[in-house]
């Protein structure tokens, strides 16, 4: 049997192009690479983009975290006149971690299986510790064979203290109030 082949000269060179064409027709079963290996390829795939998209929620805690670690440090002054409530500052700050770290996103968040973000902020005498806690629910689930744990991320920042835990009294004035109502030290002016 004489061998068909493609009746366009410039792609007889071509090899794939030289088996005769009841083979590329006939219809067959499937091959293992399509039924077996396809979809365990898809399965580390996805797993490999689950990692990958683990590591950058890591990277993203960081740069959160020296957000939250900044903005505490420059924005909640204590003064002896003055303590105000952190609470509405600690909330505010939280609510931009978690913004940042996709828990308004949806797919982001169903995604990664994010479950929770904690911001916990310890005041010491020399430093403010400042922690950022995200918990994700199980990342991988096949069915009834396995299920992973949820994972536990944890990022601590160090931050100096901006107290002025008492009034500031100008040299040469007997007391603050004075110097603030006379506009200074030498009786104002």
């Amino acid at each position: 049997m004489a061998r068909r082949r493609f009746p366009f000269a410039p792609f007889r060179s071509l090899p794939f192009l030289s088996v005769p064409l009841r083979f590329r027709r006939s219809r067959g079963q499937a091959t293992l690479e399509t039924v077996l290996l396809l979809p365990i390829f898809m399965f580390f795939l996805f797993a490999f983009a689950k990692i990958f998209a683990l590591l950058i929620l890591v990277q993203k805690m960081e740069i959160a975290s020296y957000y939250a670690a900044t903005r505490w440090e420059l924005e909640s002054h204590r003064n002896a006149a003055y303590v105000s409530d952190d609470n509405v500052l600690k909330a505010d700050i939280r609510n931009d971690v978690m913004d940042y770290l996709g828990f308004s996103n949806g797919q982001l968040k169903g995604f990664l299986n994010l479950a929770s973000a904690n911001l916990d902020i310890l005041r010491t005498e020399v430093w403010q510790e400042v922690t950022l806690t995200v918990k994700t629910g199980p990342v991988l689930q096949i069915g009834w064979m396995y299920k992973s744990p949820g994972l536990t991320f944890k990022v601590i920042k160090y931050v100096p203290n901006r107290d002025r835990p008492i009034q500031f009294i100008l040299p040469g004035s007997g007391s603050a109030q004075g110097a603030a109502q006379s506009g200074g030290p030498n009786g104002g002016g």
